[in-house]
């Protein structure tokens, strides 16, 4: 198992950028895929954006081109780089640990708003 802790959230203005942080207490560079997803009051958790160990990513189409996922395998941290946000954007943003894990991150709050 591995602990993962979430950080960079807070509360930006419509078209602001910010950057979260998972760092996970063990080494990522062996774990299938890193995940953030997110989760907003009343909606289900959805994928936000997905990189797997050879470094694929993919998005849900409401964040391609604003977005970035990158993992940096020697710091056992994965970012969550977000421009042009928008208040639809305000969510509760978990990181995820794919196999052979399967762990969640207990969330840092992005909201968006002016």
């Amino acid at each position: 198992q591995v602990q993962l802790v979430e950080s960079g959230g807070g509360l930006v203005q419509p078209g602001g950028s910010l950057r979260l942080s998972c760092a996970s207490s063990g080494s990522i560079s062996s774990i299938y895929a890193m995940a953030w997803y997110r989760q907003a009051p009343g909606k289900q958790r959805d994928l936000v954006a997905r990189i797997s160990r050879p470094g694929t990513t993919n998005y849900a189409d409401s964040v391609k081109g604003r977005f970035t996922i990158s993992r940096d395998n020697a710091k056992n941290t994965v970012y969550l780089q977000m421009t042009s946000l928008k208040p639809e954007d305000t969510a509760v943003y978990y990181c995820f640990a794919d196999l052979p894990y399967r762990s969640w991150g207990q969330g840092t709050q992005v909201t968006v708003s002016s």
